[in-house]
């Protein structure tokens, strides 16, 4: 007989949730909730051409001695919604009809990340049979706007935490962070992220009289090789160095004959600790000014850099993975962001922890049935060393 985190996982698969739908999978989600004593709160958000849906469930410890400040709360974050399942036609089998085949689950949000969400909530009702009256108190934070803009999902959810005063301890993004096998990567931190769009402006003109006008691209040039050769930090025990990248350049008539009058340029910072999105802004400005150009430059601060050091939640997932796999997980802070840097915001100790990536975004997004137990498991093992660590 499939396991329930499996059925619930093709429960999960089968909702057609392309961001920002739902597509009902909260509702699923609320309705196996609810039953183990979780208040269930909707916090959607948005135009009604943009709606997303948020869901924040909580559970209390079971009251004790210890006053209500001192209980601690661990999250479960994730995401019901997927990207766009690119060219039906190319795919296996239907990406929203769950489909086992050679020892793996197919389908849309397989990895990233209905099979987390699944054994998320599977994880508590284990845990839960197991201890009926936790010293913990236990919630969901979830949203169906993580691969889309972003505006609505979570971070709303966190600011309206924020301002009724929420107490969050610890909290689990089920991002997946594997690489070979569940467990042997998870996240203790991510990079910040901020983008430019550097305007410079020149004069345009006849190529044939450059002496009439006044090349932006020419003039923007040494500056744009002298930022993509600074060295901006040189990063630390957790992060790597600080990257300045281009990822567009728009200039021209399209006339091989005319001197354009501006060009546009992309860029973005994937910062560490070391820096901060001032200190980044306030240096490209410096460069741009000693070069004399004449600029009109817009930021965009996607993210703030967050960093979970060792401590009671890295060491708690830690024992868990090591438990149930044998494995010693490594601890990085590469890749993209995460609706993690909302909730770090808010929540002191904040960690990712999911199946394999290998096959994220991409045609036939598939899972090992194999990893899918051990990842409840290791959620499970994780409530219980937290539970442990409040009791003791």
């Amino acid at each position: 007989m499939p396991s329930p985190t499996l059925l619930l996982t093709e429960q999960l698969i089968a909702r057609p949730s392309v961001t920002p739908e739902d597509a009902g999978c909260l509702d699923l989600l609320a309705e196996r909730l609810a039953p183990l004593g979780f208040a269930c709160e909707r916090l959607d958000s948005g135009p009604s051409s943009f709606r997303v849906c948020n869901l924040w469930a909580k559970r209390a410890a079971t009251p004790t001695s210890q006053s209500q400040a001192a209980i601690k709360t661990v999250v479960f974050a994730g995401h019901t919604d997927v990207v766009p399942t690119g060219p039906v036609e190319q795919w296996s089998s239907a990406p929203f009809t769950p489909t086992q085949r050679d020892g793996r689950l197919y389908g849309r949000g397989a990895s990233d990340m209905k099979t987390s969400i699944a054994a998320f909530v599977v994880a508590v009702e284990e845990f839960l049979a197991a201890t009926p009256a936790p010293a913990i108190a236990i919630a969901f934070l979830l949203t169906s706007d993580e691969e889309g803009p972003s505006v609505d999902g979570t971070k709303v959810v966190v600011e309206q935490l924020r301002a009724r005063g929420e107490r969050l301890d610890w909290c689990i993004v089920g991002e997946p962070t594997s690489v070979q096998s569940t467990g042997d990567m998870i996240k203790n931190g991510r990079r910040g992220t901020l983008s430019g769009r550097l305007t410079v402006r020149g004069v345009q003109g006849h190529i044939a009289y450059p002496h009439l006008a006044r090349n932006p691209i020419h003039q923007a040039v040494p500056a744009l090789a002298e930022l993509a050769a600074t060295v901006w930090d040189r990063g630390n025990d957790f992060f790597p160095p600080t990257s300045w990248q281009m990822s567009n350049i728009h200039g021209g008539t399209g006339a091989t004959n005319v001197i354009p009058g501006e060009v546009a340029i992309d860029f973005n910072f994937r910062f560490c600790t070391e820096s901060t999105a001032e200190s980044l802004k306030e240096r490209v400005h410096a460069v741009l000014d000693h070069h004399g150009l004449e600029y009109d430059l817009a930021w965009t601060l996607g993210g703030q850099p967050f960093l979970t050091t060792p401590g009671e939640l890295v060491g708690a997932v830690q024992q868990a993975i090591h438990a149930e796999t044998g494995l010693t997980t490594e601890l990085s802070t590469t890749g993209g962001t995460s609706d993690g840097r909302f909730i770090a915001q808010i929540c002191p100790q904040v960690v990712e922890l999911g199946p394999p990536n290998d096959s994220i975004h991409k045609i036939d997004e598939n899972i090992r049935l194999t990893d899918i137990e051990p990842l409840k498991n290791i959620y499970r093992r994780t409530l219980e060393n937290l539970n442990a660590q409040a009791a003791a």
